[in-house]
């Protein structure tokens, strides 16, 4: 089945796309514009799963959230359809049903790629922030180095030890970027 013709002056709704063949992409829809997406490589992949080993041990103890990564369809309560790298949400009968709050959200990472940085540093952060999405992270494993945006402040860079104490947590989860990066198999690591 071939793809088919992808209109970009189309208001895309969930449904539309869901619609969509299995291609491979990841689609996503914000306020009607479709996102695509080709599939994230190996190295894109290391980089995520290592937020997730970083941040789930936390989560479970504490109970703060849920921990999950793409590919994953993620509706939001608008209807609205994203799919973070990785992200955090609190667990709710919505959530249970498919459909997610923004303001659930409690953190959503993503990890740079080249198809992806534009996109992430401006679409997705300001439509993160507006949904009220707690935190979110912009991963760059070429620079080391995570851009940190929280509700109503700029962005923060981190580059050695980062603090993140969600809404609800009795503590804060250090995570240590150098050791995270570090741990990257060689021929994974972005130069």
């Amino acid at each position: 089945m071939g793809m088919p013709a992808l209109s970009p002056s189309a208001f895309w709704t969930a449904e539309m796309v869901r619609a969509l063949p299995e291609d491979g992409n990841r689609y996503e829809c914000l306020d009607g514009e479709l996102l695509v997406t080709p599939s994230p490589g190996n190295a894109h992949q290391f980089v995520v799963g290592a937020f997730y080993r970083a941040i789930f041990p936390y989560a479970e103890e504490t109970g703060v959230g849920l921990v999950l990564v793409s590919p994953l369809e993620v509706e939001l309560a608008d209807g609205m359809i994203v799919q973070p790298d990785t992200f955090v949400f609190r667990d709710s009968a919505s959530a249970a049903k498919g459909r997610i709050p923004g303001s659930d959200l409690l953190l959503v990472v993503e990890v740079l790629s080249k198809s992806t940085a534009r996109r992430d540093r401006t679409i997705k952060r300001a439509f993160y922030a507006r949904i009220g999405v707690h935190e979110y992270w912009i991963v760059d494993q070429a620079a080391r180095r995570v851009e940190r945006w929280r509700a109503a402040a700029e962005a923060e860079l981190e580059r050695g030890t980062l603090a993140w104490r969600p809404v609800g947590a009795t503590r804060a989860h250090l995570i240590d970027l150098p050791a995270l990066f570090d741990a990257i198999p060689e021929p994974y690591r972005t130069p």
